[in-house]
């Protein structure tokens, strides 16, 4: 039977997706008070070091948790991110022990190369945006990337094409 997600961990790195993090946040960080049937989340973003994150787009998010939120997450969602940018194993770490204690962990779009960078996808089903799926593949070798679908739920790894 799969866990009830309660608290929703966000990391976000300097270039991070305005729109997929923005996603993310109206899904699990917007509360709902005129329909009781939908959940409301403890929901934060974090990074290595708190303080501002510039997006992609040129503008700062201001972030007072550090990764250390993870290791509370029911749910760690991994927005996109260009492939270029560099991984603090801290997060990398982070994600590998939300695995390890039964939490779920999502990407949305490039947010499948962080997961690739932890280890997370090595002998799982998962995916991405088709532009890069390609990439992906190359990258790590040891994931089986399918191309012809929207999202995978692999074992509580979960990927999104976008």
């Amino acid at each position: 039977m799969p866990r009830r997600i309660r608290n929703v961990a966000v990391p976000v790195l300097h270039g991070v997706f305005p729109f997929e993090l923005g996603v993310l946040c109206e899904v699990f960080g917007s509360p709902r008070p005129d329909d009781p049937t939908l959940p409301d989340f403890d929901f934060a973003l974090c990074t290595e070091i708190p303080g501002p994150v510039r997006t992609r787009s040129g503008f700062d998010l201001g972030v007072g948790d550090d990764f250390s939120r993870l290791d509370s997450a029911d749910l760690v969602a991994v927005p996109a991110i260009s492939l270029e940018a560099p991984v603090p194993e801290a997060l990398l770490e982070g994600l590998r022990r939300a695995v390890a204690r039964g939490a779920q962990v999502m990407s949305v779009c490039s947010g499948a190369f962080i997961l690739g960078e932890a280890g997370l996808l090595d002998g799982r089903e998962c995916t991405t945006h088709w532009t890069h799926v390609g990439e992906l593949a190359e990258r790590f070798p040891a994931a089986r990337v399918n191309a012809d679908v929207l999202y995978v739920d692999s074992d509580g790894v979960l990927t999104s094409a976008g």
